[in-house]
């Protein structure tokens, strides 16, 4: 993982105007946009202004925690395509809490590999 040491900052607010009132925006969201914009960059990501406009609107629909979580999750893990933050928020809604289970030697419904023993001889 990338990491840089600049802070993302708004530049095209300053183009409405000093009695434009405040509009929520992308980094209103939280850290984990904040981070997001910095880790995208650093990638090189592309159509990030639009995957921007979504995380906004997904914020409106799941709440800006939520989303933010998310997104500080994608900038972690490098997910930064089209689709990556919807089905991130959809596996955090469908997900079970708890720990993950995973299956021992003891207990697998796997064969063996005794039948290819004697195999290329």
């Amino acid at each position: 993982m990338a990491t840089s040491h600049r802070r993302p900052r708004v530049r095209w607010a300053a183009s409405r105007g000093p009695k434009a009132p405040p509009r929520p925006g992308f980094l209103a969201i939280g850290e984990g946009a904040a981070t997001w914009l910095v880790e995208a960059g650093a990638a090189g990501a592309g159509r990030v202004r639009v995957k921007m406009a979504e995380a906004v609107a997904l914020a409106k629909l799941h709440g800006a925690a939520r989303v933010n979580w998310a997104l500080g999750h994608a900038a972690v893990y490098g997910r930064f395509a089209e689709r990556d933050l919807p089905a991130i928020l959809a596996h955090q809604a469908a997900a079970t809490p708890g720990s993950a289970r995973h299956a021992s030697q003891d207990h697998t419904l796997q064969a063996g590999t005794a039948a290819w023993e004697g195999f290329g001889r």
